[in-house]
């Protein structure tokens, strides 16, 4: 050990990698770095890595050059140069050892821990895995489901005994910067958790209460030998044998929770290319059937494609008259998502939607209208951002199209609105109506995990950086990139926001990139669009498939992606300014799992802020969903949601 600590000591980059600054210590200083040698032994007897051996050397290194007294008292020392170079060197041993220490608490314990985590980070982990509370002053309490902490020291033998068979909790980390163990001790990363909620519970949390339940098990001699119960780790205490039995897994009770409201998407072909309502009578049935288990109500898109489908202001909103009078009528609520991009190609996509015949004409005699990559490719499933202010649609902006589309609706359905039938507006920004570049099309060749590619191409987008960069006195800038891989009506407004979670671990987070979130490793790349969603009083509808309930991740081991750590970034920069979240699922979910991670993430636990999303869209209704046993579950997490008892909780 000490030999590899000496090649730790020999490196001229550790300060570098570790982010941290060297200096010159003093008498004060040399006792304090021994005293962290100390902590950093300990630190090493829990993850089993070192022993004391790494910390006895350095203290003989301490012991063989002593400081040379001085004649004034309190003043400061001039040592030798190779004294000065010893101080740095032992500085340095002492953070490579910790580093070491930490991530492999991070990568085999799966600790949450922070880049420059100390060796009160690490208690606060242990304690927290034990099912205790920690304040973020330090203060430290049992949960209120453990009951009446024992007395003198017989908690922290109950709580060892435990609490080491307990699964160990895979704490979402929020805020962190998208950087994985592997990376974390190698590199110098900016990581900001102020203010950020960091969940104390996995989805499958052991509560003390089975805790109890399983606690050790004493027996003697043969008899516990035979005990059909044991096995495990077992101690010798007094000639008996103590067993630790391993827990069960305990869904977590939401009894008592904020009341969440569910919403059930509805099928993308229920209203046809001529806008008629498909199958009335059979969709009446299905509804009927939702509203028996509770939901609040229905999800629809109103498609740009359909509506305003042959000629510029010429609406025909006749099917979804018909579809809300329906959902009226069930007194059920409804969201209406105003889609302007077109359906087809995509994940879920069963059914084509293109956008209006009148917008193809005009794209085919002027495709810059499209977004555009470097090859000059056209992706033509919604328009390009720069002609938001271009009179290049029949003497319309793109903005104005969209207002008038909006106008149209909003006079339509003006009784829906009055009724509160209409609970939420989400206006669709891009791509599958998400906020962000198609720079991912597998039409072009995408695949995942790849990074995407620029789509900023098209000569309204060029001249907008032409005139952006001229105004800020750096003409040269204007080039794109060449070496890359209002709710006063009552009703909530919402906007879509994609989870591109792929190289979310790596230190640019490219995929985000060339979507257009630029979330590197030392940038926090969604606040400025939360601050922009508070500003316009809009809810934010994030959607982040997998959410760690697949194996996608051991099949794609090499696109580092982290759901997870973009997922809590993402929710905690929107609370922060306290803007309101929806979510729904972007993958197929009947299973009890996934109804419990999205319970888990809708109503994150010992959140003491208590904050929750504020309604989530379930995708989506259809026969699969309809089926007995898949229902029953859809039921059971209606009723979770709603913060309601279930009776069949694992134990």
């Amino acid at each position: 050990m000490a030999t590899e600590i000496q090649r730790f000591g020999a490196s001229e980059d550790d300060d570098d990698e570790m982010g941290m600054d060297v200096k010159e210590e003093d008498d004060d200083d040399d006792d304090d770095d021994e005293e962290k040698n100390n902590a950093a032994a300990i630190m090493g007897g829990v993850d089993g890595v070192l022993a004391s051996s790494g910390n006895n050397t350095r203290f003989q290194q301490h012991q063989q050059y002593p400081e040379q007294p001085t004649s004034q008292s309190g003043a400061r020392r001039c040592r030798p140069v190779e004294e000065k170079e010893r101080t740095k060197i032992r500085e340095r041993q002492r953070r490579a050892v910790t580093a070491k220490i930490l991530a492999g608490l991070r990568r085999h314990g799966n600790y949450n821990l922070r880049v420059r985590a100390d060796i009160n980070d690490v208690i606060a982990a242990l304690a927290r895995e034990a099912g205790w509370v920690v304040l973020p002053d330090g203060t430290t309490f049992p949960s209120t489901s453990q009951g009446t902490r024992p007395a003198g020291g017989a908690s922290a033998t109950a709580l060892t005994s435990t609490s080491s068979h307990v699964p160990v909790q895979q704490t979402p980390p929020a805020s962190s910067r998208g950087i994985c163990s592997d990376f974390k001790s190698s590199l110098d990363y900016t990581c900001d958790m102020k203010g950020a909620f960091l969940p104390t519970s996995s989805p499958y949390d052991v509560s003390s209460s089975s805790q109890s339940q399983t606690a050790a098990i004493v027996g003697t001699g043969a008899a516990a030998d035979n005990h059909p119960l044991m096995g495990g780790s077992m101690d010798t205490v007094n000639n008996k044998q103590v067993v630790d039995i391993p827990p069960k897994l305990q869904e977590r009770d939401f009894a008592g929770t904020p009341y969440v409201p569910v919403y059930v998407m509805l099928p993308l072909g229920v209203i046809n290319m001529k806008c008629e309502l498909i199958d009335p009578d059979g969709l009446l049935k299905q509804l009927r059937v939702l509203k028996s288990s509770n939901v609040d109500g229905v999800v629809v898109d109103c498609w740009w494609g359909i509506v305003e489908a042959h000629a510029p202001q010429e609406y025909n909103w006749n099917g979804y008259k018909r579809l809300f009078q329906i959902v009226r009528e069930l007194k059920l609520k409804l969201q209406v998502v105003l889609s302007f991009h077109e359906c087809g190609g995509n994940v879920g996509d069963d059914v084509c939607i293109p956008l209006p015949h009148w917008v193809a004409e005009i794209g085919r005699r002027n495709p810059d209208i499209f977004f555009t990559d470097r090859e000059g490719r056209r992706n033509p499933e919604c328009l390009s951002w720069g002609i938001d202010k271009e009179r290049v649609l029949r003497g319309r902006t793109a903005v104005e199209v969209y207002f008038d589309y909006m106008r149209s609706f909003r006079v339509q359905f003006d009784e829906f609105f009055d009724d509160g039938i209409i609970s939420m507006i989400e206006v669709g920004l891009g791509p599958c109506g998400e906020l962000r570049y198609p720079s991912n099309p597998v039409k072009h060749g995408w695949r995942y995990p790849g990074v995407g590619e620029f789509q900023c191409y098209d000569q309204y987008l060029l001249k907008s950086l032409r005139k952006a960069a001229e105004a800020r006195g750096h003409s040269f800038w204007a080039r794109g990139p060449d070496n890359a891989g209002s709710s006063s009506i009552g009703t909530r407004i919402a906007a879509k926001l994609s989870g591109i979670h792929w190289w979310y671990k790596t230190a640019s987070h490219a995929a985000e990139l060339t979507a257009g979130f630029y979330n590197p490793c030392h940038r926090d790349g969604y606040a400025a669009i939360m601050a922009m969603l508070k500003k316009h009083g809009t809810a934010l509808n994030f959607v982040c498939a997998e959410w760690g309930t697949l194996d996608h991740h051991e099949d794609f081991s090499e696109a580092v992606a982290d759901p997870d750590g973009l997922a809590w970034q993402v929710l905690n920069s929107a609370w922060d300014v306290s803007t309101p979240i929806t979510s729904e699922n972007a993958l197929p979910c009947h299973d009890r799992e996934s109804y419990n991670m999205i319970s888990e993430r809708a109503k994150p636990m010992n959140d003491p802020d208590g904050r929750h999303f504020c309604a989530f869209t379930y995708l989506r209704l259809g026969p699969l969903l309809m089926e007995r046993h898949n229902f029953m579950e859809f039921e059971r997490f209606v009723k979770r949601m709603h913060g309601e008892t279930v009776l069949d909780l694992h134990s």
